[in-house]
């Protein structure tokens, strides 16, 4: 039995016109829903003021940009005070119908140890996210979401993507929220990981379905495949700070050794012309890669300084990430 309103958390940044648009259309009256805006300017702080007091949301309005995970903990925790007793969240460029919604929450009312997402689709139907994704631990290599699901593998963590997450509040509690030190990227990769380290269990419900406009809250994306300078640079320094936390000495050399492999798989995601056509990719990853290795060594020190090692809690687990639904 549910214990509380089911909650809707929503970081925004420049993102007005997508809560207009998808917001709106994702939530339904007695729905708990908070939006944290991270500021960009007094214009769109008044926009998504406006929203909220036609709309019944709660407003979170910091006065500088928190990042996603640290907005999103925000943004929880006042949903869960509001008296959400399940919290779905949902990035401002994702949409899913309320009766999906109704189902995400469902499941982690009926089980509090499951974090659940739905399939989610691109705008043109095609499939972005219908399975759990997939980490190689060797080196935090990404698998392709295309490629095919071969079973539990202890060589490879399986992760939920932040764009849609329902969650218990209980559960939210037990792991401690999204970690702060990512800001941007590899924060649903770290918590999925730290869900399964505390018992949980990871889902995608087949039949609840999202839709998401990937890379649509970089109000200075380029058209096409080009991803933001903010993208490669988060990416490539989060990539740093996970294996940090979370490999012992031995791994975490490993993943530091591939370094030139990960920077040009991520920036390969933007294409190649923009690779050949002006250096702010390249400024971006070298960037990522200087405070990747610098926040890295922060972590590792911070994790001894508490009597532990790193890594030491960290050992990949198998099983757990379970499909449900036709």
């Amino acid at each position: 039995m549910p214990e509380g309103r089911r909650g809707v958390v929503v970081v925004s940044y420049g993102s007005s016109a997508l809560l207009a648009r998808n917001l709106v259309a994702s939530t339904v009256p007695g729905d708990v829903v908070v939006v944290v805006d991270c500021f960009t300017d007094d214009g769109e702080r008044a926009a998504v003021a406006r929203l909220a007091e036609r709309h019944g949301w709660l407003l979170e309005a910091p006065a500088t940009n928190l990042g996603f995970g640290a907005g999103t903990n925000r943004g929880v925790a006042r949903a869960l005070a509001a008296g959400a007793g399940s919290v779905l969240l949902l990035n401002p460029d994702a949409r899913i119908a309320p009766p999906d919604a109704a189902r995400l929450h469902e499941r982690v009312e009926q089980d509090p140890g499951v974090l659940v997402a739905p399939r989610i689709l691109r705008p043109d139907g095609t499939p972005w996210l219908v399975r759990t994704a997939r980490m190689d631990w060797g080196d935090g290599t990404m698998r392709p979401r295309s490629a095919p699901d071969g079973g539990a593998d202890a060589g490879v963590l399986e992760w939920l993507s932040g764009a849609c997450l329902a969650v218990g509040a209980q559960l939210w509690r037990k792991v401690g929220g999204f970690d702060e030190e990512y800001f941007l990227y590899w924060e649903d990769v770290d918590l999925s990981h730290r869900v399964r380290l505390a018992g949980g269990t990871l889902a995608v419900d087949g039949v609840a379905t999202a839709h998401h406009d990937e890379g649509g809250t970089h109000p200075g994306r380029r058209r096409g495949r080009a991803k933001s300078e903010t993208y490669y640079y988060f990416n490539v320094r989060n990539r740093l700070v996970f294996g940090a936390r979370w490999l012992d000495d031995a791994g975490y050399r490993a993943w530091v050794r591939t370094v030139p492999r990960a920077v040009r798989a991520v920036l390969l995601q933007g294409g190649r012309a923009q690779l050949v056509t002006g250096a702010a990719p390249w400024r971006a990853a070298a960037r990522g890669v200087r405070d990747g290795l610098a926040a890295g060594r922060r972590v590792r020190r911070a994790a001894r300084g508490r009597g532990g090692a790193p890594g030491e809690h960290g050992a990949p687990g198998t099983g757990g990430a379970v499909p449900v639904g036709a």
